[in-house]
């Protein structure tokens, strides 16, 4: 596809041609958009609205400001509420304070696995015997 057809194709879906679009090369611009399509809007196992906290959470952590406004937006056009989305960033914040915590202290992986999966294998037990 030439630059202009894309260009039209993002501009019908969007009603603009956001500006991160414009300085991708000829030669990549279809295929960029093309996959920016199926990621970021086709449905998957994942309904969107969850993508979109998922993406919400990530850009906290990764302290990115664009990916940040974006996936929050997006997450909000999908339904999620404010407390939603604090929820997201709460939970990403809590997991790289745990992140960078156990892999800073060195926990022995092998151990930290094994007490995971007989932590959840107690809950599964506690669970079966509450139904």
């Amino acid at each position: 596809m030439r630059r202009e057809t894309v260009y039209k194709e993002i501009e019908d879906m969007f009603g603009v041609v956001p500006s991160m679009f414009k300085p991708l090369p000829d030669s990549s611009l279809e295929m960029e958009w093309q996959l920016f399509k199926r990621v970021q809007f086709d449905e998957g196992p994942i309904p969107n609205k969850y993508r979109e906290l998922i993406g919400v959470a990530i850009s906290a952590a990764t302290k990115c400001r664009y990916c940040s406004f974006y996936h929050t937006e997006l997450a909000k056009l999908n339904g999620a509420t404010d407390a939603e989305i604090e929820d997201a960033v709460h939970f990403a914040k809590s997991t790289a304070g745990w992140s960078t915590y156990v892999n800073g202290m060195q926990i022995d992986f092998e151990k930290f696995k094994k007490e995971v999966l007989q932590a959840c294998e107690h809950v599964r037990s506690l669970t079966s015997v509450a139904r």
